[in-house]
């Protein structure tokens, strides 16, 4: 009876690990975080303050929106973020790869 309940439990343990491993993973979506923001309005120690997404999608609206990337989000304000949207890390193009060659300090450069 003692190792059916010891072999339940380690079932449970196994499951809610994948749980996490699920979440975790969806959490690292290759989408940056992105919030709608006013950007006429910055406020001091607040941030700027988080507008409906109409206002990032339609020209004909009222207010000043655009994508603000990362931040905190802190009682319907945003700050310590970008409006530059992030480059996303499986997009590697040309000489701005994560790969330098060179050895120490080089810049790809053959000595001759």
């Amino acid at each position: 009876m003692a190792d059916a309940r010891r072999q339940l439990r380690s079932g449970t343990v196994v499951l809610g690990g994948m749980g996490l491993l699920a979440a975790a993973l969806t959490a690292c979506s290759s989408e940056p975080d992105k919030r709608c923001v006013d950007r006429d309005s910055y406020t001091l120690g607040k941030g700027y303050k988080i507008v409906a997404d109409k206002n990032c999608t339609s020209h004909a609206s009222t207010a000043h929106g655009g994508w603000y990337y990362g931040g905190t989000k802190k009682s319907g304000f945003v700050d310590g973020g970008s409006f530059t949207r992030p480059r996303s890390s499986g997009s590697h193009s040309g000489s701005r790869s994560g790969v330098h060659r060179g050895g120490f300090g080089g810049h790809g450069k053959s000595g001759g």
